[in-house]
């Protein structure tokens, strides 16, 4: 659905237009239904294309400390894949517990749930308690969505009981023509980035952030070799990238040589085929023969065992990482695309003091500093492909089916890619041949 305050948006209206056109009473979304929980229970393949749906629905109401964001573009994360399956439990769960909660968070309790945990847009309104962000400011979305009361949140945003996943533990997420967000969400959006560009690096990047670099991670340093699994996804990509910069050596486990050469222009010399170690048994990173298989390639490639595994595909490759990881090492450990029940052989943890280290998201600070490296050029954004949103379930299933390089975007309002740039000199700096590493 278009609206007046939609168009002068696209048409890069000024703050005080902005102000002066009314909300519309509803938006276009994509979604899924409360009533359609139950329909992907005894099939095999649970194509999100079924699940996922384009609709208007109502606009919420603006607590205090909320902007609403007229969203130009967004971004598919795989827990978007996760609730367009209702797996592993429908995120109407979520929803409930919020609505308990009552209050400003009893909208969330609805029988649908706008999705999407990655947006970049314009701010069109505030609420009355809002400080540091105006009607006009361009912006991208960080996904954690915090309980400011609680005291943990005051130690690390993620440590607090309520912390959520927004756009998959609450409602009226990214995947959308407007977004409610809190205050304690937003960052600038980098202006050497179009909007699809921005859209796509936030989730991803600050939890490959916070896992490799920041204290509360693997504490990366110059010199370590740090085997990354996907290292072409949305995760991985990034979790490169970052490696790189560090001073760190990167080995990056992919599945084609198509994937193979963009790691390559990325700069990740050390690269390894994991079809050349299965050999056409899918099953062999599950095993220890397939184990020493992949770390004979390990040390092949650059000499020595990993100081740190980024571990995010779960079952299928747990047990190798932990196998993987040198005396003393680390496995850091988010998602788990693959699955969340891990087995692996006590032995290599214990009696090789490894650890294993669990990460989720990023609070904002860690957000804001990866966002900054986004607008000084030093990490660039893994974007491979752009739909458009009535295109979305098409979107969310190339992810869910691995079809992907790096992140999927998706645009919302703006009415085609390219746009948003709004410091055209610092973009050329960083390079367009740079910027579209991933757009093969």
């Amino acid at each position: 659905m278009n609206s007046t305050l939609s168009e002068a948006v696209v048409a890069g209206a000024d703050a005080q237009d902005l102000r002066a056109l009314p909300v519309p009473e509803s938006f276009t979304a994509a979604v899924v239904r409360a009533g359609d929980v139950g329909m992907f229970e005894g099939v095999g393949d649970k194509d999100v294309r079924k699940s996922l749906l384009v609709e208007d629905v109502p606009m919420p109401e603006l607590a205090p400390d909320e902007a609403l964001v007229a969203v130009m573009a967004s971004a598919i994360n795989y827990n978007t894949v996760w609730t367009a399956m209702f797996e592993p439990l429908p995120t109407f769960q979520f929803l409930k517990q919020m609505g308990k909660a009552g209050g400003w968070e009893a909208r969330h309790d609805l029988p649908y749930q706008v999705v999407g945990s990655d947006a970049s847009g314009v701010i069109v309104r505030t609420g009355s308690s809002v400080r540091r962000w105006n009607v006009g400011d361009h912006v991208v979305v960080a996904p954690a969505y915090v309980d400011e009361q609680d005291p943990d949140t005051h130690r690390d945003g993620m440590l607090g009981a309520r912390q959520k996943a927004w756009g998959f533990e609450t409602n009226f997420g990214g995947l959308a023509h407007y977004a409610i967000v809190r205050a304690s969400q937003l960052m600038p959006k980098p202006a050497v980035l179009t909007w699809e560009e921005a859209a796509a690096n936030p989730l991803c990047a600050s939890t490959a952030y916070r896992m490799l670099v920041s204290e509360r991670g693997a504490r990366m340093k110059q010199g370590d070799v740090v085997l990354v699994w996907g290292a072409t996804g949305g995760l991985g990509s990034y979790a490169v990238q970052l490696v790189l910069n560090g001073g760190g050596i990167p080995v990056g486990v992919v599945n084609s040589e198509e994937k193979a050469a963009v790691l390559r222009t990325l700069g990740c010399q050390a690269v390894i085929n994991r079809s050349d170690i299965e050999n056409g048994d899918p099953g062999a990173l599950e095993r220890p023969d397939g184990w020493k298989k992949l770390g004979a390639a390990i040390r092949d490639a650059v000499g020595e065992d990993p100081h740190i595994v980024f571990e995010h595909t779960g079952r299928k490759t747990f047990g190798a990482s932990v196998f993987l990881a040198r005396r003393g090492g680390t496995v850091i450990t988010c998602g788990s695309s693959t699955g969340y029940d891990h087995t692996y052989d006590n032995r290599y943890l214990w009696m090789r003091l490894k650890r294993i280290i669990g990460s989720h998201g990023a609070n904002l600070h860690e957000q804001c500093e990866v966002n900054r490296l986004f607008s000084l050029g030093h990490l660039v954004p893994a974007l491979s492909k752009t739909y458009v949103l009535p295109e979305v379930a098409a979107a969310v299933r190339s992810v869910q089916t691995n079809q992907h390089i790096g992140k999927v975007g998706v645009l919302c309002l703006a009415p085609g890619p390219g746009l948003g740039v709004t410091d055209p000199q610092a973009r050329a700096k960083v390079g367009e041949d740079r910027l579209q590493i991933f757009r093969r």
